[in-house]
């Protein structure tokens, strides 16, 4: 029994081990890789037109889906509002609940998880498979660095259009939520705005954009990480593309769940 317990304490502590030695590589390679994206941007050996059809992709591709989310979670929001505010409370309270949820989480984590499944599945398994086809090593044996050229505008043009879509998806939901509490319980436009100006704070807006600008970072740079990572052929690109899935699915729910106890207090 002791030299089971022992063998199993044993195995615990290397998965332990070997999980923290992954992190850890992990980490310093996309801290390096952000070091070098700035320096290739900054240094202006980022060519725009590809800056620019990335954002195309990445910005005017996916607005339908976050117009989408951001109506049917304005939609959901104020339903649900209005049947939990059917006894004593002030109807009008229902505008700032809404408001209130679109601004601070729905729409930034919406926009995310959209941006996940659309751009970072997308980013992961074409820059995988270059990767395991060898492009990319074509590309340093004609003396091209695939920062600049592959992984600088994916995370450029990631940064600049989540905000964007994201003040979009916040102006959508609003609207969607206020159609929909007049249809549903009576609610006037007057009134849901009036409650919406009762508890509203100016830097809720900059707190959902500063929420979208680090997502939109988070997002390109996790899948321009594990893409040029990708090793052992096309089950390799698969592997990668799910870990690229599964790691910013966390890392979006970490920064989520860390960014009101640093700018809400």
């Amino acid at each position: 029994m002791k030299k089971v317990a022992r063998r199993t304490a044993i195995g615990i502590l290397s998965r332990i081990g070997r999980s923290a030695e992954q992190v850890t590589r992990h980490t310093g390679g996309m801290a390096l890789l952000l070091w070098r994206v700035g320096a290739a941007t900054v240094t202006g050996r980022v060519l725009w037109r590809d800056v620019l059809n990335q954002l195309v992709l990445i910005g005017v591709g996916s607005l339908p889906l976050v117009l989408l989310t951001g109506v049917l979670s304005g939609i959901v929001t104020s339903q649900q509002g209005g049947y939990q505010f059917t006894g004593s409370v002030p109807l009008y309270v229902l505008g700032s609940v809404v408001t209130e949820s679109i601004v601070l989480e729905l729409a930034p984590v919406m926009t995310a998880f959209v941006l996940i499944g659309r751009v970072g599945a997308r980013i992961a398994a074409e820059l995988g498979t270059m990767r395991v086809s060898e492009q990319i090593d074509a590309l340093y044996s004609l003396g091209r660095d695939p920062i600049p050229a592959l992984a600088a505008p994916r995370i450029v043009a990631g940064t600049v259009a989540t905000p964007l879509l994201v003040g979009m998806a916040n102006l959508v939901g609003l609207l969607a939520g206020m159609v929909s509490a007049r249809l549903t319980v009576g609610l006037g436009f007057e009134s849901f705005l009036y409650g919406a100006r009762v508890f509203w704070h100016s830097w809720d807006l900059f707190y959902s954009l500063a929420k979208g600008l680090a997502f939109g970072l988070t997002i390109p740079l996790i899948s321009v990480y594990l893409g040029l990572d990708t090793h052992g052929g096309a089950e390799g690109v698969g592997r990668a593309t799910t870990s690229a899935v599964v790691t910013m699915i966390v890392t979006v729910l970490v920064l989520d769940a860390v960014f009101p106890p640093l700018f809400l207090n």
